[in-house]
């Protein structure tokens, strides 16, 4: 009797791989595949997404071959990397070990710099820190035929153009592998923003980015990145020097919160209280809220404002008289 059931069996493979024979012939075997097989998939649904990926002919052969193996139901969940037209017996060999390829999973925040991002990569992703840290501050040049906003980076750095989110980065993975990833994610983003009013003002995609990098370091709440970016407007307009303690930040240690009189006189490029108009380049890496803000301000009159609440908020004034007002409610607030 079982060798009846074992005959009927094959039948059915063999009749199926006269249905199906044609799957994945016109792959070409040998190319690299990447496969998320997800928990609880059972063995005919892994065939399926196997041949459907040209990794194995015929799914029902497969499966097939999996029970002839004992492995029918003892395939492992997890994401391999294997290539278009392998035999079953070593697909089969792989998802019974399971997943070999490990893959960190890591989180740029909004609003990180160049040399922190470096540094979690290095951290949570083995990614060599000297050989990172080098190419994010200054290897912009090698990057421009693919971004040509790059051609303005200051000093060759790619702050600004980092783009925040979470990645999930190979092991063995490159610096600059994982930098184009970045680069490329700050492509899909930026095009999902209306430049129009931007550039009707003369400003293009690097002044942008450095408008949403200041906003991302000025203020805690994304509500008023539009109420922020107005200011920066309204003062590049007048011309009225920006006057921004977060530029100023930027070029000092790690870690420094409070600004002394001697850090705002400091000739620096970035001393947006000494010169005119915004920095030469971004002082952070902006995520999608900024850059929106940055290319789109809110309508307003401000020119100031000053941070009035515990939760981060601020108040925007027009006058200097309302500016005088709010640092006196700064003052209640938070003390001297």
């Amino acid at each position: 009797m079982t060798v009846v059931v074992l005959v009927l069996a094959l039948a059915v493979a063999i009749a199926a791989w006269a249905f199906h024979g044609t799957s994945g012939a016109d792959v070409v075997a040998g190319q690299p595949v990447h496969v998320v097989i997800a928990s609880g998939s059972s063995t005919a649904e892994i065939g399926e997404q196997l041949a459907a990926l040209g990794v194995v002919r015929n799914p029902v052969l497969f499966r097939w071959n999996a029970r002839q193996a004992g492995l029918d139901g003892q395939l492992k969940a997890g994401e391999y990397d294997l290539s278009t037209g392998m035999p079953d017996e070593l697909v089969l060999k792989a998802l019974a070990s399971g997943p070999r390829v490990t893959y960190y999973t890591v989180t740029i925040p909004e609003g990180f710099t160049a040399t922190q991002i470096a540094a979690r990569f290095a951290e949570r992703a083995k990614i060599p820190h000297d050989e990172m840290l080098a190419l994010v501050t200054s290897g912009a040049s090698e990057f421009v035929a693919e971004h040509p906003y790059l051609e303005r980076a200051y000093k060759r750095s790619l702050e600004g153009f980092l783009f925040p989110a979470t990645y999930k980065v190979r092991e063995g993975t490159s610096a600059r592998e994982v930098v184009e990833m970045m680069l490329d994610a700050f492509d899909a983003n930026i095009a999902k923003v209306d430049l129009t009013y931007a550039r009707s003002k003369n400003l293009d995609v690097y002044d942008v980015a450095i408008i949403a990098s200041i906003l991302e370091r000025e203020t805690k709440l994304p509500k008023e990145f539009p109420l922020v970016s107005s200011v920066i407007y309204n003062r590049l307009q007048k011309p009225m020097r920006l006057q921004l303690c977060a530029t100023v930040l930027y070029t000092l240690p790690e870690g420094t919160t409070k600004l002394t009189e001697k850090d705002l006189q400091t000739r620096s490029p970035y001393n947006t209280y000494i010169r005119d108009g915004l920095p030469p380049g971004p002082i952070s890496n902006p995520g999608l809220a900024a850059l929106r803000a940055a290319a789109n301000p809110a309508k307003t009159g401000y020119l100031y404002y000053v941070l009035t609440g515990k939760d981060g908020s601020q108040t925007f004034a027009e006058t200097y008289e309302e500016f005088l007002k709010a640092k006196q409610v700064n003052k209640q607030v938070f003390g001297d």
